[in-house]
C-alpha cells in the first residue's frame, strides 16, 4: 500500500492468512473496509479465476509486457476483444456484448 493508493474495500475468502490480526490490522490502519466471502463459497471465484486464466494465457504470457503502462494498454485492448469480439463457448459462441445486448432487448 506504500506504492499506491489504498483500496476502499478488500475482499477475500476466510483463509487464515486473510483473517489474522497481522493482516487485518494493516487494512484497518489504512481505512480499508474488509469484506469476506462466507465459508464454503469457493465456487464463487470460478468465473473470475477462469477469466484471469484467459487473460494470462491469451494475452499477458504471449506479449510479455515490458512496463506497467504497456501492460495497462494491452490488457485494456484484450478486454475490449474479450467482451466485444471473442466468442465464448459457455455463451453458445456469442460474445458477452451480444448476450448483454440481447438481455437489454428482452427487458425492454
Amino acid at each position: 500500500m506504500r506504492l499506491s493508493r489504498a483500496p476502499d474495500i478488500f475482499n477475500s475468502d476466510q483463509g487464515s492468512q486473510f483473517t489474522s490480526e497481522a493482516f487485518t490490522s494493516v487494512l484497518k490502519e489504512h481505512g480499508v473496509m474488509i469484506s469476506m466471502d462466507g465459508r464454503g463459497r469457493a465456487f464463487d471465484n470460478i468465473f473470475v479465476e477462469r477469466l484471469w486464466r484467459s487473460v494470462k494465457y491469451e494475452d499477458i504470457y504471449i506479449r510479455d509486457y515490458s512496463s506497467m503502462e504497456e501492460a495497462r494498454k494491452g490488457i485494456k485492448r484484450y478486454f475490449e476483444f474479450y467482451n466485444n469480439d471473442r466468442p465464448h463457448q459457455s455463451m453458445e459462441n456469442k460474445t458477452p456484448k451480444e448476450v448483454y445486448e440481447n438481455q437489454l432487448a428482452i427487458a425492454a
